[in-house]
């Protein structure tokens, strides 16, 4: 059924293309239905899905325990937490009061 929907959309983006220029030369028309059919392969294509491949199936991150998944899903489910840093990777938050440099500061 996929393939008829997709060969439906090619025939019909060819006649579209040949009904645009039905009063010119027939190379005008050959090269308008190539025009139209490649339109037409393209959004038939899109709207069947004909070139993807199945999506696998996953299981929510909810149903794994912490600790066990992929080390992307780990960033993703800590990110409010670390801010986008990897785990133990965080930087130290300090305020400073004072700059590093300023004389006051040693002594």
């Amino acid at each position: 059924m996929r393939k008829l929907i997709f060969i439906g959309f090619i025939v019909l983006g060819a006649l579209i293309g040949l009904v645009t220029v039905v009063r010119s030369d027939w190379e005008t028309r050959l090269v308008m239905m190539a025009v139209g059919a490649l339109v037409g392969t393209a959004i038939g294509g899109g709207l069947t899905r004909m070139g993807s491949r199945p999506l696998p199936k996953e299981s929510s991150w909810l149903d794994q325990p912490h600790g066990q998944g992929t080390p992307e899903d780990e960033l993703v489910r800590n990110y409010w937490r670390d801010r986008g840093h990897a785990p133990f990777m965080k930087p130290p938050e300090v305020v400073p009061d004072k700059h590093m440099f300023d004389p006051d500061r040693l002594g």
